[in-house]
């Protein structure tokens, strides 16, 4: 295994030495100043221990090579030692579909900090009435709606174990439960990853049904009802889905008069169990974010012309948090 050693050296001269290495064989290790001994320092300013540079760097250019960041071990005074491992060649875990026997189901999108914090905020921001109406498109096995009781313990969506606790026969002989808990609406194609979610939100009602179908210019509207939060995480650009067709047919349909939307655009994908930044388009080796500035400018113009505000937040997944704009944000929004 190569072993490298760097104390002075800049980036501009790290990285092509990094990625022969990598090329050459599968790992190398490093052997750097000790990022813990440089915390206030800006990357690339000078210690005692030489050029020093953030975890956080070092874990961007693992990445942008293509690798596993390894657990680092102290090395000596003032300096760390590190494995990089090149990512394994393997198919995206959507490849093979949605279902629940699929590799898509091993991913649980709110161990993403940065997401599971973005959308807390983002739910908040909208801020559905207790008892209010939840619709989820494209919702999956019903991961994503854990944020909701993350966002309002005050009124979660109850699940198993709740039903479980509470009596599971009392709340069902009347088909309701008290005013205070979201009413939630799941709507996905693929009937194994529906299972999934009714096993998970029993109280919960959840379609089998083609998104596009929402926004099928020759049918008519179906009779969802109007809901206070339409939730759509990753969907807008999927095959099939005109984004601004769809678009009119919630917010006219659909959505109430004080209701918001919640919208996710992929800007990451999973490479070797890792979520990797950056849209990627195909037959381009690196990320490139034209279609997802455009589709993310297109979308909140859209928004705007209809008379909502919009919010702009993410990192792995762009969120667009939209909600009328004669409506004020009125809680605390940090998780």
């Amino acid at each position: 295994m190569p072993h490298l050693s760097f104390t002075l050296e800049p980036l501009s001269a790290i990285i092509p030495a990094v990625r022969a290495a990598l090329e050459e064989g599968q790992e190398v290790t490093l052997d750097v100043p000790d990022p813990d001994a440089g915390l206030g320092l800006y990357a690339g300013e000078i210690s005692p221990t030489g050029r020093h540079r953030p975890w956080s760097a070092w874990a961007d250019l693992a990445d942008a090579l293509g690798a596993h960041l390894l657990t680092p071990q102290p090395s000596g005074p003032g300096r760390a030692r590190f494995g990089l491992r090149r990512y394994a060649a393997a198919p995206a875990p959507d490849a093979g579909g949605y279902g629940v026997g699929g590799d898509w189901a091993r991913v649980d999108k709110l161990e993403d900090p940065v997401l599971l914090l973005t959308l807390v905020e983002a739910l908040r921001r909208i801020n559905p009435p207790a008892g209010g109406r939840v619709l989820a498109l494209g919702v999956n096995s019903g991961r994503e709606l854990d944020a909701l009781a993350l966002a309002f313990p005050r009124r979660p969506i109850p699940d198993q174990h709740f039903l479980d606790q509470h009596f599971l026969d009392q709340y069902f002989s009347d088909q309701h439960f008290p005013d205070q808990y979201f009413e939630v609406v799941g709507v996905d194609s693929d009937a194994s990853a529906l299972a999934a979610a009714r096993g998970r939100y029993p109280a919960a009602t959840f379609l089998e049904l083609d998104v596009a179908e929402l926004s099928h210019p020759d049918q008519r509207p179906l009779e969802l009802g109007r809901f206070d939060l339409i939730l759509a995480l990753s969907l807008l650009q999927s095959p099939g889905v005109r984004r601004d067709v769809l678009l009119k047919a919630l917010c006219r349909h659909h959505l109430t008069e004080i209701g918001g939307l919640v919208l996710g655009f992929p800007n990451a994908r999973y490479r070797d169990g890792l979520l990797s930044y950056g849209a990627r388009m195909r037959n381009f080796a690196r990320p490139d974010l034209s279609l997802l500035c455009a589709d993310v400018t297109d979308t909140r113009r859209n928004l705007q012309k209809r008379g909502f505000q919009v919010f702009v937040t993410g990192k792995y997944e762009i969120l667009l948090t939209a909600l009328p704009i004669e409506r004020r944000v009125g809680c605390e929004l940090a998780l």
